[in-house]
């Protein structure tokens, strides 16, 4: 192992034990004990000491620059373990360091500028080892120093600087030769190494600990503010929603109004039912449960299987209720409960029940098994007839405690039972013109009929009938063509029941006198087409207008008609109400259709008069011949009296709409020339006539109209009033059949119908006998 070197203040390349001869007083080292602090000396007083107060070198002791502090030894020495005379460290480890790096000192470093000595020491320069020349300047020199070196002299390579976390010790340098020298300048610099990055802000213990103290503190607050937000804002309306989850809500019906005639006799009304369902999920048997259900609700056990199967529903998840039968009557709901079936519940339901089956049922029409109106007057009145359903909310356990809370929440809202509809039928008239209607019907194997029976001073609807009906409380066994309200769906030509307007008409005019005459031949022609009447082996002869109006002459109602004009004509059939529904109230009535005066063509001078090319319902022309029977007032026809609250109180209906068609005198004349087709030998309706009674009234022959077209087959009528002197009823029956007239087919039944009605309310016989009428003058 290499001996350390001596500490002789021998000359060298940048030695230290001596000042040099060039060297300016200046910048010599100050000697021991002088009052200047030494920079980078502990004992300076750049560096006080812990009690405050620099401290001065002790006695005898050198000062050490930076390059001597740096010479720490791992073992924990000092720069102050030295000799006390020449100043060399005394660190018995030395050569081991020296060796360990190669055995020989340390390459002088270069100081980095950070590192350059403010003011020069020049002390260091004085240091017994050597040290200053490796340190180049950094303790004792500066850039003047090396500036005034000798020229002979090579400064050795700078030495690289070691990373350690302790200062290692430097090796003592020794005096070189110039070859030394010189193959140490050829040496290349040693690379530099950086200095260690700093590492990123968010790795900084520090920094990571205020930042998260940061967060947590945010997310405390903002949990705190919307807690006491929730406390104090929220809060009635979480209770709100928590108080929903526990609440049962049991719907209370409420009872559909009912439907009563005249005199207060039930036609339709509801009653308390049961009705029967499943929940799929939990029937364990479908063959033993339907077998069990098929005898009690009557339905096919096929379908009772169906409809118990397990599905799932349209919006997804399983199906948990299904209705098996609706309307139970509650004896057999009973029976159902008592079985004790898996998945089988029985509620309660409401049921609409009509006494009278198929009476009336055109008119008052159905419900769905909902009590939803469908037809009829429980379509058209069904906001009055439902009412508002009620519930009962109250507050319920939850799991195995599923029963009401005693003394929770609880609130019951009354149902409001719908209002009820007083008609103005007459049950037991309604009773027999529908039986009398279905058996003449039968008899002239007609395909459609149609009865309408009126009060001809108040426009009340005593009765309205059918043909063929159906049973309303079963509606959906019936066809839909056969729930039709025929009295005022059935549009057809009038044929001849419409002279009795045109003739009015012209009186009202004065186009024609009661005592004019016209000559009648046998047709007539009007644009492309001939006209004839029915009596075809007449002869022209000059006939009255009664016997016009008894023997139903084209010929003749054509030839007031062109002394009336087809203007006029039209606007007593407006005025007739033809051509414009009548507001009865049944739903889908129709309007019927009237052919303007612009419109008509040659043959249309010849077909309107008589009734063609018109299209009217049973109803329009019931309350035409109304007018003719009040008077010559025109009176709209309605069904609906008044309406009954749930509380009893009635409220009439409101007025009906009435005009004065004919003057009360014209209206009289027409009247009795009406009874001339009753009582006049050989006339049309002479099967009409009611014994004890005088009537007044036409027959009439025309077509049935479908979607704008002529049907097959001919419409018969008959549209009379009676007593003929003072008349109360109008009757109109119409049946479209095969083939036939009204005298054949419709009188008959106005026979009928009319002698009931008259016996039925009482009305007196009349006081004389009908007036003799002159047919051919």
């Amino acid at each position: 192992m290499p001996q350390r070197p001596s500490g002789s203040s021998g000359s060298g390349p940048r030695g230290a034990g001596t000042r040099r001869e060039d060297q300016r007083p200046e910048e010599a080292a100050p000697r021991r004990g002088s009052e200047e602090p030494r920079r980078g000396s502990t004992h300076g007083t750049d560096a006080p000491r812990r009690g405050g107060k620099p401290e001065a070198d002790p006695p005898g002791e050198r000062g050490f620059g930076i390059s001597e502090a740096r010479a720490y030894t791992p073992r924990g020495r000092t720069v102050r373990e030295r000799t006390p005379r020449t100043g060399r460290t005394t660190d018995p480890f030395r050569p081991a360091l020296q060796v360990v790096e190669g055995g020989k000192p340390r390459a002088p470093r270069r100081p980095a500028p950070e590192e350059q000595p403010r003011g020069g020491n020049g002390r260091a320069a004085a240091g017994g080892t050597g040290r200053a020349g490796g340190n180049g300047g950094r303790t004792g020199g500066n850039s003047r120093q090396r500036a005034e070196q000798p020229a002979g002299r090579t400064e050795a390579p700078p030495r690289v600087r070691r990373k350690s976390t302790t200062a290692a010790v430097p090796a003592p340098r020794k005096r070189t030769t110039a070859a030394k020298a010189s193959a140490a300048a050829k040496r290349p610099p040693a690379p530099r190494k950086r200095a260690p990055r700093r590492p990123p802000r968010l790795m900084d213990q520090r920094r990571r600990l205020r930042l998260g103290t940061v967060l947590a503190l945010t997310v405390f607050a903002t949990i705190g503010i919307r807690i006491v937000t929730m406390q104090f804002t929220e809060s009635p309306a979480f209770a709100e929603k928590g108080l929903q989850t526990r609440l049962d809500r049991v719907d209370l019906p409420a009872p559909r109004g009912a439907i009563y005639d005249r005199g207060g006799a039930v036609l339709a009304h509801s009653v308390e039912a049961r009705y029967v369902a499943v929940d799929p999920e939990l029937v364990t048997d479908l063959e033993k449960t339907a077998a069990a259900l098929q005898p009690l609700i009557a339905v096919p056990k096929s379908e009772l299987i169906a409809k118990m199967a397990k599905r799932q529903q349209p919006g997804g998840g399983p199906s948990r209720f299904e209705y098996l039968a609706r309307g139970v009557s509650i004896a057999d709901g009973q029976r159902v409960e008592a079985l004790d079936l898996a998945g089988i519940i029985v509620d309660r339901d409401e049921r609409r029940q009509v006494p009278g089956q198929d009476l009336a049922a055109s008119i008052i029409g159905f419900t769905s098994q909902d009590l939803n109106g469908l037809e009829g007057l429980e379509a058209r009145y069904d906001d009055l007839l439902r009412g508002v359903d009620g519930k009962r909310v109250f507050e319920v356990g939850q799991g195995s405690l599923n029963a009401e809370i005693p003394g929770g929440y609880n609130r019951t809202t009354e149902a409001q039972p719908g209002s009820s509809l007083q008609l103005t039928i007459d049950r037991d008239l309604q009773y027999f013109v529908q039986k009398t209607l279905a058996e003449r019907m039968a008899q002239a194997k007609a395909y459609t009929g149609a009865a309408v029976v009126l009060d001809v001073r108040t426009g009340e609807v005593l009765a309205q009938a059918s043909y063929p009906t159906y049973d309303a409380a079963q509606p959906l066994k019936s066809k839909a063509e056969d729930r039709e309200d025929t009295a005022t769906s059935f549009v057809v030509d009038p044929g001849s029941v419409h002279k009795a307007i045109t003739i009015g008409a012209a009186l009202q005019e004065g186009a024609v006198k009661p005592t004019d005459t016209f000559v009648v031949g046998p047709r007539v022609r009007k644009g492309d087409q001939w006209f004839k009447d029915t009596h075809t082996n007449w002869t022209p002869k000059r006939m009255s207008i009664p016997g016009i109006l008894a023997y139903s002459s084209n010929v003749g109602t054509i030839a007031i008609a062109d002394k009336l004009g087809k203007e006029k004509l039209y606007e007593y059939q407006k005025k007739f109400g033809l051509g414009t529904a009548t507001g009865v109230g049944v739903p889908g009535e129709a309007s019927g259709l009237l052919l303007p005066p612009g419109k008509w063509s040659g043959s249309s001078y010849g077909s309107v008069p008589i009734g063609h090319s018109v299209a009217v319902t049973p109803l329009q022309m019931a309350a035409a011949y109304a007018a003719i029977a009040n008077d010559g007032t025109w009176v709209q026809p309605h069904l609906v009296k008044e309406t009954i609250a749930p509380d009893g109180k009635r409220t009439p209906t409101a007025p009906p709409v009435t005009r004065q068609v004919l003057s009360p005198e014209n209206a009289q004349t027409l009247r009795q020339m009406l009874e001339a087709v009753t009582s006049v030998e050989g006339a049309t309706g002479v099967r009409a006539a009611v014994d004890g009674y005088r009537v007044a009234g036409k027959t009439g022959t025309g077509s049935r109209v479908v979607n704008g077209q002529y049907v097959s087959g001919s419409v018969a009528s008959f549209v009379g009033m009676a007593p003929a002197e003072n008349p109360r009823y109008v009757i109109a029956v119409f049946a479209h059949t095969p083939a036939g007239g009204g005298g054949e087919v419709t009188a008959p039944a106005f026979h009928d119908m009319m002698g009931y009605a008259l016996t039925h309310f009482g009305v007196p016989a009349s006081s004389g006998k009908p007036p003799k009428f002159v047919v051919y003058p």
